[in-house]
């Protein structure tokens, strides 16, 4: 009896851990190459994933070098879990050959974006394009120059590098959402508020909100906060229209 009851103990001890597995979404490590160059990329994939069902899909970067460390860190601070919840694909490269992606690892794209749309089904055939730091500088960058494949941009915070009047009405389609901190050390709020009014002087949705007590790395878009950025993401998929004439210049707690 005792040997029968460690059998039942061990399967169902088993079967739980498959459970909690297949309740979490599953974390890939992948490579590619594109445009001469390998890319290393990691893919979010939503829990129970489907592949023949079309998903609502987000292309991450990370912050500082653009490095697979740091995008591990912007998938597990701020997207892995309110994807999970959400049911979203998430796709986040890392910097090929250390190149920026505003500094010559933008030459990726568009074909980068093209492998993905034929290996998986992506909502509308758009991204939602996010990152923090470099990774926001980078989103501004990439959208502009591809605005086909940008249903919305979100940085926190970020701003557009070298910021002309074509690229930003490059992005003038898309919803765009702008995070700061409110004592964040590179005073990068000029620049942001600048862009996120000529945007709205277009009559274009673009929010900029400044982070109320928080410093360049935004804890207020972190872990469960992290639901923030999924809000904007869930308004970009109904309509970046409904609320063109939105204007958001305020504190957040």
């Amino acid at each position: 009896m005792r040997t029968v009851y460690l059998t039942r103990t061990i399967l169902l001890a088993a079967a739980l851990c498959l459970l909690s597995a297949a309740a979490h979404a599953d974390v890939r490590s992948l490579s590619k190459k594109v445009a001469g160059v390998t890319v290393n990329y990691k893919v979010v994939l939503p829990a129970g994933f489907d592949p023949t069902k079309t998903y609502p899909a987000i292309l991450a970067f990370g912050g500082g070098p653009q490095s697979m460390n740091t995008v591990d860190g912007v998938i597990n601070r701020n997207l892995r879990a309110e994807a999970e919840r959400r049911g979203y694909l998430v796709f986040a490269p890392a910097a090929p050959d250390g190149d920026l992606f505003f500094d010559g690892g933008d030459r990726i794209f568009p074909e980068f974006l093209k492998q993905i749309l034929a290996e998986y089904h992506v909502e509308g055939g758009k991204f939602h394009i996010a990152g923090p730091s470099n990774g926001g500088i980078a989103s501004f960058h990439v959208a502009a120059a591809n605005p086909q494949y940008f249903a919305s941009v979100t940085a926190f915070p970020g701003y557009m590098w070298q910021p002309t009047t074509a690229k930003l009405n490059a992005i003038s389609k898309m919803c765009v959402f702008m995070y700061v901190g409110e004592f964040d050390e590179y005073r990068w709020h000029g620049e942001m508020q600048r862009e996120a009014e000529y945007l709205r002087s277009k009559g274009d949705l673009a929010r900029y909100t400044v982070e109320k007590g928080q410093p360049h790395r935004l804890e207020t878009l972190a872990g469960d906060k992290a639901s923030r950025l999924f809000d904007g993401f869930e308004q970009a998929r109904k309509s970046c229209a409904d609320r063109k004439s939105t204007r958001l210049n305020s504190s957040h707690t």
